[in-house]
């Protein structure tokens, strides 16, 4: 399937969640939260960060909604209802992509190091090199964790890792070559980033930055 996305949204942070696509975007003075319908792409909800703030990756902890900042060291928490703000935290790396494995907060900073945090102080718990073979594979960008993996875009390419949260192998390359040919794009940096995932109906849906369109995907091997 194929809807609408918002072409001027600098997309960092993408998840699924009760029936919503919920979605954190980048640039300072264009850095937003925002509830969409998944649809139409209608907006329901949107709140924008103060102009100093560079949006980057967003998760859903039960009521909570993480929001971080690139080079701010801020991660911000917004209740998931109102988007009112709740609390912040410090984080000692960039922001780039977040997920949570229903224990952890799973982090990228655009290094090869994933880091587990934990929800309630964001201090890390431990943390796994990514690597294919003997290789660490940098530039780890957004998250998702799905069915016991943890899926990361590696920025500026049209690669999706499908990786081991324990031993930080990866088990699978998903090869999106293409896609973005498929959707119109709205600037250069129009690149692909953003995963999400309906857990219950099974669904994966991809996007990228400045995309007018977000996709709905099934996997074949090769």
């Amino acid at each position: 399937n194929t809807y609408p996305h918002n072409m001027e949204a600098f997309t960092q942070g993408l998840v699924y969640h009760d029936g919503y696509l919920f979605e954190g975007t980048g640039k300072n003075g264009r850095s937003s939260l925002s509830k969409i319908n998944l649809e139409d792409g209608t907006v329901v909800m949107s709140k924008d960060l103060s102009q100093r703030y560079f949006g980057e990756g967003i998760e859903i902890v039960d009521d909570n909604i993480y929001q971080l900042t690139w080079q701010s060291h801020l991660v911000f928490v917004h209740d998931k209802a109102t988007f009112d703000s709740i609390e912040s935290h410090y984080n000692a790396t960039q922001g780039w992509g977040l997920a949570y494995d229903g224990s952890h907060l799973i982090l990228s900073d655009g290094s090869a190091t994933l880091q587990f945090m934990d929800p309630d102080t964001f201090a890390p718990v431990r943390r796994v090199e990514v690597k294919l073979g003997d290789n660490a594979i940098t530039q780890l960008n957004e998250l998702e964790y799905i069915n016991g993996e943890v899926w990361a875009n590696v920025w500026q390419t049209d690669f999706i890792l499908r990786i081991d949260p324990v031993s930080g192998d990866v088990n699978s390359i998903v090869d999106l070559s293409g896609l973005s040919e498929q959707a119109q794009l709205g600037s250069s940096e129009a690149v692909l980033n953003g995963i999400a995932w309906d857990a219950e109906a099974e669904r994966l849906f991809v996007t990228g930055k400045h995309w007018a369109h977000l996709f709905e995907i099934e996997l074949v091997g090769i």
